[in-house]
């Protein structure tokens, strides 16, 4: 059963630097699990650079099917998933295009499925990063109220299941759960 650990803080909090040196810190074959869309060409260069960064790390790219990634995932692997921002987004994105609403309900139903596929996974450990955006304002529109709270029930979700969760100000981590328990 993969060991998880929830990494969540503001934009530019250090999210992902410090997912990244904790899973560096770990022996195992590492892979790194992308969410983020190829939309421009700013983009391409940020992935490019984000890749040289991790030289060492298999790098998966998939903006929507996760949960299948975690069934093929090596015995004792090391999974960075960054992130869930991201997913949740493209997620939206992709039901908009299909003319769907997605749901609270929805989302934690996907959520929930794609943690037994984690826990269930050969991994050792799953590091999993993710924004938190509902700390400030409430969104003046309709979908950022709804980005905002679907975000929010991920985030709980994963919260839930994880055995650390460290929540990032300023570049600084502060644990804010260590347990053993992570049972759907």
């Amino acid at each position: 059963m993969a060991g998880i650990i929830l990494v969540t803080g503001g934009c530019r909090s250090g999210k992902s630097r410090f997912a990244l040196e904790k899973a560096n810190s770990l022996v195992g074959e590492k892979f790194f699990l992308a969410t983020c869309p190829r939309i421009d060409s700013e983009m391409d260069a940020r992935i490019q650079r984000h890749r040289q960064e991790r030289i060492d790390w298999n790098t998966i790219e998939e903006e929507l099917e996760l949960s299948s990634i975690f069934d093929s995932i090596p015995s004792g692997s090391i999974v960075l998933l960054d992130c869930l921002s991201l997913w949740i987004n493209n997620l939206m994105f992709d039901a908009n295009n299909k003319n769907l609403n997605l749901t609270q309900e929805q989302i934690n139903v996907t959520c929930l499925n794609l943690g037994k596929h984690i826990l269930d996974s050969k991994a050792k450990n799953v590091f999993i990063v993710s924004n938190e955006v509902g700390m400030g304002l409430v969104p003046e529109n309709k979908e950022g109220r709804l980005y905002r709270d679907l975000l929010g029930i991920c985030n709980q979700t994963f919260a839930s299941i994880a055995n650390e969760v460290y929540f990032l100000v300023s570049g600084i981590p502060i644990r804010i759960k260590t347990s053993t328990d992570n049972s759907l």
